[in-house]
């Protein structure tokens, strides 16, 4: 009778173990599951989004395992090289805390420059097509239900109505609760911005917003990249901390995978079992929205 307490707290402690090493190697080498906490990726992210990234795209390192920050080796194994205008997840290098998302912009021995909101790689203007005006709404949570009005701008919920009508440009929509946006003036309201495709050298092609083209990162000096190293910068191109500020160069090693699709959205914070709150937070276009 005294074995049966036994062999029941050795199943349940096999069970839990396995279970977390299982879950341990899966997302060390598979897939792992990242959410996105800013706006430096819009529009190609949302802050809310909640992706998967594929661990086997460009091999392995110490960051593509726990505890990778004990430093246990260096370089990279069974990998391939980033392709310029790949999203991805990378460790920054200057908080090994921290995991960022980015656009990869230039590989070694490319020269990156922005002159008056314009990207330049290799002395080369890159192209910019395609203006269509785009709207970052911020709001506080009280006016989700009873909208937002704004000239001839409405934000209700999820969309953006224009004169009445549904509005026909994009738009993301993210609500703070009510004590932040008090606190915060500054960080809440209806911002306009202006939507291109941009296409890289190699033909990549994909969508950026700007607020305008004489903001603080809209000028910078001319960088080499270093050989080892990437250069990466946000779709938001005003509102982005990347290789043009704080961030600089990634280590190849620092890189963690591709960004693959998003799997879950939401505009706001609630707990899963308000499930009261479930039409109008989830972003339902979103879910199963790949990413290139």
């Amino acid at each position: 009778m005294s074995k049966k307490p036994k062999n029941r707290m050795r199943e349940w402690f096999d069970t839990l173990f396995y279970g977390i090493l299982i879950a341990i190697v899966f997302r060390s080498l598979f897939l792992e599951p990242f959410n996105i906490p800013s706006g430096s990726m819009i529009p190609s992210l949302h802050i809310g989004d909640h992706i998967f990234v594929t661990k086997w795209s460009y091999g392995y390192s110490r960051y593509s395992f726990p505890f990778g920050s004990w430093h246990l080796w260096n370089g990279r194994v069974l990998g391939q090289e980033p392709k310029v205008g790949d999203v991805i997840v990378f460790r920054n290098p200057r908080d090994e805390s921290l995991d960022y998302v980015k656009r990869l912009i230039a590989v070694p021995g490319d020269t990156v420059q922005m002159k008056r909101g314009r990207l330049y790689i290799n002395g080369k203007i890159v192209e910019r097509r395609d203006a269509q005006p785009y709207i970052v709404a911020v709001l506080p949570r009280s006016v989700r239900s009873v909208g937002y009005y704004m000239d001839n701008i409405t934000v209700k919920g999820n969309k953006v109505l224009v004169d009445g009508a549904p509005a026909d440009f994009d738009y993301t929509i993210e609500y703070k609760s009510d004590r932040l946006c008090r606190m915060h003036p500054g960080m809440c309201g209806v911002f306009r911005a202006t939507k291109y495709i941009e296409v890289l050298p190699n033909g990549v092609e994909h969508e950026i917003i700007e607020y305008s083209d004489n903001e603080y990162l809209d000028n910078t000096t001319e960088f080499l990249v270093p050989a080892g190293q990437f250069f990466f910068m946000g779709d938001n191109r005003d509102n982005s901390n990347d290789s043009r500020s704080e961030v600089g160069f990634v280590p190849r090693e620092n890189v963690l995978g591709r960004v693959w699709f998003v799997w879950y959205s939401h505009n706001y914070s609630s707990p899963m079992i308000a499930f009261w709150n479930w039409n109008s937070k989830m972003r339902w276009d979103r879910f199963g929205k790949g990413i290139k």
